[in-house]
């Protein structure tokens, strides 16, 4: 896939399939963000989509790159190096132009970085959200990777994109054979079954998962509202083969176990007490 693809997804989101994607998407997403509590909140890459809107912690970021905020008003700033982008860079110096200046939904901020390389220290994160961030990431695993270290314990992580094992899935692997993708992204479809043993490996565990967007891959409005239908009938059906997925995901720090036999020891008495008589015992006197 070029670059270009990737500029032209504010365009594909004001289109027919990709408002209908995106309503879906912010739909599930208040619902299911309203019920994450704690103190930092970030939303990495997509500001067509304001997934923080209805959560209510202090601290809510929106994470971009040069790729994800290639639409206005979400201008890369001329002279600020992405986080983590060259050599000698400071993360914290060169995202602080993207704290002061640039605009951002209500309540947030936005932070200029290479998602790659987040300028956040370890586990000092409540909640992640990535909607379609992995898809135009050259190295998802690696993101992953850094969406973990940043999460706190029991920190939670939501994750959107497009499901490869779908109409729209099928629409792409042709599309790109011919040179027009149906759904922009910079690499392959993340199938959802691959993403859930990746999140896994990293400790996760998977706490809920849906699928939605059952209409087949149209450009037409008109063509797009004929199947409406089909919502109701996937959702029953054929569940997994919707076009688009949401997993909500939690990080968990197991606790330390102890290897090989437990030796207990037997306590001590201190000077002067004699141990208790037992049940067994009994005191003859002559």
């Amino acid at each position: 896939m070029t670059d270009r693809v990737i500029i032209d997804w504010p365009a594909w989101t004001n289109s027919p399939p990709g408002r209908y994607v995106l309503d879906w998407e912010q739909t599930q997403l208040d619902r299911v963000v309203s019920d994450v509590f704690g103190y930092h909140a970030l939303q990495l890459g997509l500001p067509q989509l304001d997934a923080l809107r209805e959560n209510r912690m202090p601290c809510r970021g929106l994470v971009l790159d040069a790729a994800s905020g290639a639409s206005a008003p979400y201008t890369f700033p001329r002279g600020v190096r992405q986080a983590g982008g060259g050599p000698g860079s400071n993360p914290a110096q060169d995202s602080q132009p993207g704290l002061a200046g640039l605009p951002a939904p209500a309540g947030r901020s936005a932070v200029w970085c290479d998602l790659l390389d987040l300028p956040f220290e370890a586990q000092s994160v409540d909640l992640i959200v990535m909607p379609h961030t992995l898809e135009f990431t050259s190295d998802p695993h690696r993101l992953l990777r850094e969406a973990e270290r940043v999460l706190m314990p029991e920190g939670q992580l939501i994750i959107l994109g497009f499901n490869s094992l779908s109409l729209w899935g099928a629409r792409q692997s042709v599309g790109k054979m011919t040179g027009r993708p149906f759904v922009p992204a910079a690499v392959d479809l993340i199938a959802f079954t691959r993403l859930k043993d990746w999140i896994k490996l990293l400790g996760f565990d998977l706490e809920r998962g849906r699928f939605g967007c059952y209409r087949p891959p149209l450009g037409s409005e008109q063509w797009l509202s004929r199947y409406g239908f089909m919502e109701a009938a996937g959702d029953r059906w054929w569940p997994i083969f919707g076009a688009t997925y949401m997993i909500k995901a939690i990080k968990r720090v197991r606790g330390m176990h102890l290897v090989g036999p437990v030796k207990v020891k037997k306590p001590v008495l201190a000077a002067g007490l004699a141990p208790a008589a037992t049940p067994n015992t009994r005191n003859h006197t002559q």
